[in-house]
């Protein structure tokens, strides 16, 4: 069944964003169709609180007000700069928001402030300049010790912000642009001179809240929330070519409580990846991604997954709650990537209710993924993966069912399998199991020896505790959350 992204191509043809969900409901009840089963019969509730941070700025201003051009050419970086330099007096004041008109603005990178709303107007569209001198050079994340690609500093996002509280970037469906083929291009021919930047990167930041975009042509990682705590991402796109290299959709790195919810995702690599650091630098900053709940996500990806975690984990990632995922015409459905001298843990992740279309890997865990920022990393440092539950997926068209790779001395354990229904193009091609364990049950085609033995007790396979809630607890300058009810 070959229909998921060509067919929702030709329904978004000469349509725009729009129209995107109703194709995309349409695509899901033709593979529901083909499936003959409901994916959700069993689902659990799932709960994520919506902080209606900066619904109400009292002071508002707009970009035009600082001299910005929206005609595509004039560069309106320093109006930007301007614009919230001036709003950061109000930031004790209840805060303000920053508005952006119907137009094309071109524009450098620029830093957000606390207590800041940016909000685009349906017709507006921020494109980044494709001057790398309009992308400051940043010192590299110490979780990673240095640029991802190159070693030394990095490119700052088009969008980025640092230590803030109360950020919300939303719109009427606007658009952000971050022009990113020069750096593809850039980095296809190697002549890179520092590691390309993110669309949109905060970091350290706490109650920040990003909805009803486009994100478009990410130059690397599209939105990266790093060392970041309550983050509610919601009802965004984020497309780039299928063919852009390391275009990550969104990027929860070394971060807690993150909701991702009701997001179309197409682009060139891992539509949701969580990470939290790499190799000896990950371990030693010792700062883990936790309490990441992702729900009704639908995309695409010719070389990525749909849900990822890692290759960078050595911080720790756990407490995973996905589902609702539709996956078409892409390399992995799910996907977990580590490596010997990544240390770290890799736990407690539940994913649920998977439906994949013409997907070449349905569920892989690969534990030689190789990749590390220099030569100091420990190859004795071996990653824990251990209560990996993932049910009720339900594939079309797969080429491997399953392809689960620990480490020699290194089991990966309690990997527990169930409902699962592949229709694979090939029965030589199902399951390859090695250095995992764990149990499987009602699983076609049959998994893996190593997984074959069905558990006398369910309270051996990780689930999360019913009605999931995401915020509770703690302490947010956030107030006024509200619990978004299950779709």
């Amino acid at each position: 069944m070959g229909v998921g992204g060509s067919f929702l191509r030709l329904l978004l043809g000469g349509q725009g964003i729009c129209h995107m969900r109703s194709a995309i409901f349409f695509v899901v009840l033709l593979v529901l169709a083909a499936i003959g089963k409901p994916p959700w019969a069993a689902a659990q509730n799932f709960h994520c609180k919506h902080p209606r941070s900066g619904a109400d700025r009292p002071h508002s201003v707009s970009i035009t007000e600082f001299g910005a051009v929206g005609d595509g050419v004039t560069l309106n970086t320093k109006a930007f700069q301007n614009a919230i330099f001036y709003l950061n007096s109000f930031s004790d004041k209840g805060g303000a928001q920053l508005f952006v008109p119907a137009g094309t603005w071109l524009t450098g990178s620029f830093s957000l402030i606390s207590h800041l709303t940016l909000s685009l107007d349906k017709d507006a569209i921020i494109i980044g300049s494709m001057d790398p001198y309009d992308w400051p050079i940043i010192e590299p994340l110490p979780s990673y010790g240095r640029g991802r690609e190159l070693a030394g500093e990095r490119h700052q996002s088009l969008i980025y912000g640092y230590n803030l509280t109360d950020v919300v970037i939303t719109g009427g469906n606007g658009t952000i642009d971050g022009q990113g083929s020069i750096w593809w291009n850039w980095f296809n021919y190697n002549t890179l001179n520092h590691t390309r930047p993110h669309l949109v990167e905060l970091m350290y930041s706490t109650g920040l809240v990003i909805s009803n975009l486009t994100f478009k042509n990410s130059p690397f990682w599209t939105i990266h929330p790093v060392y970041c705590n309550y983050v509610f991402i919601q009802n965004i796109t984020i497309l780039a070519p299928l063919d852009s290299p390391n275009t990550d959709g969104i990027d929860p790195d070394s971060s807690t409580n993150v909701c991702i919810k009701d997001c179309y995702i197409s682009t060139g690599d891992d539509l949701i990846v969580i990470k939290s650091g790499w190799d000896e630098y990950g371990i030693s900053f010792a700062h883990p991604s936790s309490n990441i709940s992702i729900k009704s996500i639908f995309g695409e990806s010719k070389s990525g997954a749909g849900i990822a975690i890692g290759s960078e984990m050595s911080g720790g990632v756990s407490e995973v709650h996905a589902e609702e995922i539709h996956i078409f015409n892409s390399l992995h459905g799910i996907h977990i990537k580590t490596s010997p001298g990544r240390g770290g843990y890799v736990r407690n992740i539940y994913i649920s209710d998977v439906i994949l279309t013409n997907v070449e890997y349905a569920i892989r865990i690969n534990g030689r993924y190789g990749e590390h920022p220099d030569d100091y990393y420990d190859p004795y440092a071996l990653p824990n993966i251990n209560n990996i539950t993932i049910k009720d997926v339900y594939g079309v068209n797969i080429s491997v069912a399953g392809l689960l790779e620990g480490i020699e001395g290194d089991i990966f354990g309690q990997i527990c399998l169930s409902d699962i229904s592949l229709n694979v193009t090939s029965e030589d091609s199902s399951w390859n199991c090695s250095y995992v364990e764990g149990y499987s049950y009602l699983v076609s085609p049959n998994s893996c020896q190593l997984l074959q033995k069905v558990p006398n007790d369910s309270s051996v396979c990780y689930s999360p505790a019913d009605n999931l809630t995401l915020y509770s607890g703690g302490n947010c300058s956030i107030s006024s959350y509200v619990t978004l009810a299950s779709l």
